[in-house]
């Protein structure tokens, strides 16, 4: 964070100080929620949770080096009060999130305007964290860049992300998740882009927004917030997705699109050809731009989906005035960044297992099982096993969309299927891959869907001989909070 004292803070977020020996004391470290990461001269941000509360840690968290406390009540240390009316947990913690927005906005300001900061946001119902760690490898070779860790992409994690930010930022490329409807407004309100990426709209969330035109309307608040082309604002638009690409009309800002599809989005401005992908389906592809000659990229992220994230991402590096030299370079040399994210690892003994498990919905899924697919065919003998759980907040089309997965399995020529839980709509996804022949069995937890695994895996394969079959395939597959990633550590014995 840029240097700031106690009264400046203050000021900024409407608290009061509180046991404050100096308001002119200044903050020159970082600011965090978690007192275990705080460095000398940090702010901690005290917020309740569902098991600690942060107030509770503020004189430690000033005994190990923080300068003082944003806080919703009064501490035992120095603090920056804001106030809630509602002392309930969500208002308190509400009240503290809206003054780090504040503090936030005030550094997004300074930087973009006194140091020239340049913020790319980036939004989509599937991808947004991978491009996100894209991004980040591009305009990394640029300049110094600030990116989300993990999936910090919501009204505080966002936050959090801008504050980590200092003078020296050339870069902060923010990921922004919604939902509902003015989500992402509100986040870029917080930190406003100058380039804005739409990946796409599909069906995640769709419980709570209703529509895929709610979804559509919701993700293009991105580049309604741009500037205008005039100001240097450059929309990146998916010409592959209609609702992405209807949103053009919606920005001042000079609009760009990308296409992966095979044929090429007609019109498009980056797009790639001639994709190849190698035997863990890592993409080899010709990037077409409007900046030079073609390049051959090699990326060492899994999945024929990352093209499309690639593509947004090279354009946006282009865009900030980068080489396509430089892109190419940085795109084939990025690993994945965010933990349980195509996740790719195998035993010893030849086992492959996709850990995919951080989240899901349907987009994702089936780029997920197709991932799965094309690594298991490349193989001979091997066998493709899913290992799937619940697919959340898909409102009244949840059952329906478990139960595509599980035919689509078949098309996909999975031979097992192990679903972890046995909610309904789990049971539905299970039901409807056993009507396609696929083998298929339903675990309780994740312990149990373990022991499934490791018995398909020490059945041999019918139809290959032992002794000339390849490894099999495992994807490991759900929302985050059926936490599948345990299940893919046991497999890979780290655990």
């Amino acid at each position: 964070m840029i240097d700031l004292t106690l009264s400046q803070i203050a000021e900024l977020t409407g608290g009061e100080l509180h046991n404050v020996t100096d308001p002119q004391a200044r903050v020159t470290g970082g600011v965090e929620f978690d007192s275990r990461k705080l460095g000398d001269g940090g702010l901690f941000v005290a917020l309740p949770g569902e098991r600690v509360d942060g107030h509770d840690f503020a004189a430690r968290a000033v005994a190990d080096g923080a300068i003082a406390v944003l806080a919703a009540r009064a501490v035992d240390a120095p603090a920056i009060v804001v106030t809630s009316a509602d002392q309930t947990d969500e208002a308190v913690a509400q009240a503290v999130v809206d003054a780090m927005s504040a503090l936030a906005r005030h550094v997004s300001t300074t930087l973009t305007v006194e140091h020239g900061l340049r913020i790319v946001g980036v939004t989509g119902s599937a991808g947004k964290t991978s491009t996100k760690d894209l991004l980040a490898a591009v305009l990394g070779r640029a300049g110094e860049t600030v990116a989300p860790p993990g999936s910090f992409n919501n009204e505080i994690g966002h936050p959090y992300t801008v504050l980590r930010c200092t003078g020296d930022t050339d870069f902060l490329v923010a990921e922004m998740s919604a939902r509902g409807v003015g989500h992402i407004a509100h986040l870029a309100g917080i930190a406003r882009p100058q380039i804005g990426v739409v990946l796409n709209v599909g069906t995640a969330h769709l419980g709570e927004f209703g529509s895929r035109d709610n979804i559509a309307r919701a993700k293009g608040e991105l580049i309604e917030a741009l500037p205008a082309a005039a100001d240097g604002g450059v929309a990146i638009l998916n010409a592959d997705d209609p609702f992405v690409a209807a949103m053009a009309p919606r920005t001042t800002a000079r609009v760009v699109t990308y296409s992966a599809a095979q044929p090429v989005a007609p019109g498009a401005d980056y797009y790639a050809t001639d994709v190849v992908l190698d035997d863990v389906a890592r993409a080899s592809f010709t990037m077409h731009t409007p900046a030079g000659d073609p390049v051959r990229v090699r990326l060492r992220v899994f999945g024929a989906h990352q093209v499309g994230n690639a593509l947004a991402a090279a354009a946006a590096g282009l865009e900030s005035g980068m080489s396509v030299a430089q892109v190419a370079e940085a795109l084939s040399e990025h690993h994945a960044a965010s933990a349980n994210r195509m996740d790719v690892a195998s035993r010893s003994d030849g086992l492959t297992v996709i850990n995919d498990s951080y989240n899901a919905n349907p987009d994702s899924m089936r780029a997920g099982v197709a991932a799965l697919a094309y690594t298991a065919s490349a193989r001979r003998g091997a066998r493709a096993i899913a290992v799937l759980g619940e697919m959340g907040e898909l409102g009244d089309d949840s059952a329906a969309a478990h139960e595509r997965v599980g035919d689509e399995l078949a098309r996909f020529n999975v031979s097992h299927l192990v679903v972890v839980g046995t909610s309904p709509d789990a049971r539905a996804m299970a039901t409807s891959a056993d009507k396609q022949g696929i083998t298929t069995c339903v675990a309780h937890d994740v312990d149990e869907a373990v022991r499934e695994v490791e018995e398909i895996l020490r059945t041999p394969n019918p139809d290959v001989p032992q002794a000339e079959a390849d490894g099999d395939v495992v994807l490991v597959k759900a929302s985050n909070a059926i936490g599948l990633w345990h299940v893919a550590d046991a497999l890979l014995g780290r655990q």
